[in-house]
């Protein structure tokens, strides 16, 4: 699969005045072919299955780089799965891409994709610490969504819960934020940890609760 006929499928599927739909929405100043992300997510599940690690890297490269809003799913979708051999690649494309963010729908699906990898080998934390301090909002704001699958596990480990504690951590930095993704990531952290380890989620809302913006701590209190 290359570049060119990946972009001719998602051009087959495009959609006028859903393009426009989605322009206006996102806000973000690029390309916008109107595919929904069933489809995205379908070509990319088809293209995954006939390239090695190496090449699915080289085509989500090239998507990207294209600035257009569905290719830039679509290569996120394509690095999206549980187990990769070899991942080192994998990881240093999404990185690389998350000084770019500046739209919430491309910046949660990279980051879906992204959060796989962290699972894989949590020591790239330490990377993802450096996101927290940046200057750039979409990149702090990745650093909360690129490790959701933290809020969501039933049986957690030792390991586990030490980096819901360093997360944690990072969204009580966070807690003075005006800005109102960082408050909508930090309530989404919460909101989802409650379903799992409520008495974490709780004590941050006790210690910190005061700090966030009240829709912030309505949304991460919803299920307490």
């Amino acid at each position: 699969m290359t570049p060119e006929a990946a972009l001719a499928q998602l051009r087959a599927k495009a959609d006028p005045e859903r393009a426009a739909g989605a322009a206006a929405y996102h806000k973000a100043p690029r390309a916008y072919l109107g595919v929904s992300v069933p489809d995205i997510t379908a070509m990319a599940t088809a293209w995954r299955a006939d390239l090695d690690v190496q090449r699915r890297i080289a085509l989500a490269d090239a998507l990207w780089k294209t600035d257009i809003h569905e290719a830039r799913i679509a290569a996120a979708k394509l690095l999206t799965q549980a187990r990769i051999k070899d991942d080192a690649g994998v990881w240093q494309l999404i990185a690389s891409w998350v000084p770019g963010f500046d739209a919430w729908a491309i910046a949660d699906h990279a980051c879906d994709a992204g959060g796989r990898r962290l699972v894989a080998d949590p020591s790239r934390l330490d990377e993802v610490e450096g996101w927290t301090r940046a200057g750039h909002m979409w990149t702090r704001r990745a650093a909360l969504i690129i490790t959701l699958p933290w809020t969501k596990q039933n049986h957690p480990t030792a390991q586990d819960l030490a980096i819901r504690d360093r997360v944690l951590g990072w969204a009580a930095r966070f807690a003075d934020d005006r800005d109102w993704f960082i408050q909508k990531a930090i309530a989404w952290w919460l909101r989802d940890l409650s379903k799992h380890d409520p008495d974490r989620s709780r004590a941050f809302l006790e210690t910190h609760g005061s700090r966030l913006k009240p829709f912030a701590r309505k949304e991460a209190g919803k299920y307490l």
